[in-house]
């Protein structure tokens, strides 16, 4: 058996257990979203000014002007330690069509009638290649309107274009957020896969049977200089 696998310990029934996520892929995950977290209110206060007082949290006007662009390279290099680890995790596979044929399937928890996925469903590779395409557009569209560093790179015209630009960004990228936070809450035992790392057997087979099969087996869905997760 794949050492990702192992009983809970101490239950009054014996439980197995799946390894989803190992220390690192977590600290990585919530170093991630604690930054967009801070990127989400910093930015709400610099985008209009009934918001303005979410600024306060920050040590006030100057220091969010600041800070909000710091929060913004923390990301872009969590991001990119995320997508080098699990880009090859989130390509597309046959059954992802058949499982966006089936959405109310997916809603209704009908999990019998849907295919067998790998580690990620194909909603979780929209909201990845989602994130692929709008967190460097965000940094992109930043570097233009931090006035700090790069006020002589770019023309009024350009600022004002990226100025809009990056608004609209930002709100696709929280709704986005909004999306995977609420689907991690709606799928119990999603959260505790994030937390502590594992997911029971139970979960794995009902939501991603494959993936489960592959440990099981000793297959590795991964590059060979990859370590499994």
């Amino acid at each position: 058996m794949s050492d990702a696998i192992r009983p809970a310990p101490e239950t009054p029934e014996p439980r197995v257990t799946v390894r989803r996520y190992s220390a690192l892929t977590r600290i990585n995950h919530w170093t991630l979203a604690g930054s967009f977290v801070l990127l989400t209110l910093s930015g709400m206060a610099l985008f209009h000014p009934s918001l303005f007082w979410l600024s306060t949290f920050f040590g006030g006007g100057p220091t969010l002007r600041w800070l909000h662009p710091v929060f913004g390279c923390v990301l872009i290099v969590a991001w990119l330690f995320m997508f080098l680890r699990f880009a090859w995790a989130n390509l597309p596979e046959r059954t992802d069509w058949v499982w966006m044929t089936k959405v109310r399937d997916v809603l209704s928890g009908r999990e019998e009638n849907l295919p067998e996925v790998g580690k990620y469903n194909a909603g979780q590779k929209l909201v990845f290649w989602s994130f692929a395409l709008l967190v460097p557009a965000l940094f992109l569209t930043g570097l233009v309107i931090w006035d700090q560093y790069f006020y002589d790179w770019t023309t009024i015209p350009q600022k004002r274009v990226a100025v809009l630009a990056h608004a609209l960004l930002a709100i696709g990228m929280i709704t986005v957020w909004i999306v995977h936070a609420y689907a991690a809450i709606w799928v119990q035992g999603t959260i505790q896969a994030m937390t502590r790392g594992y997911v029971t057997g139970g979960w794995a087979w009902r939501h991603h049977r494959k993936w489960l099969r592959d440990l099981v087996s000793g297959r590795k869905r991964t590059p060979p200089a990859t370590p499994a997760e």
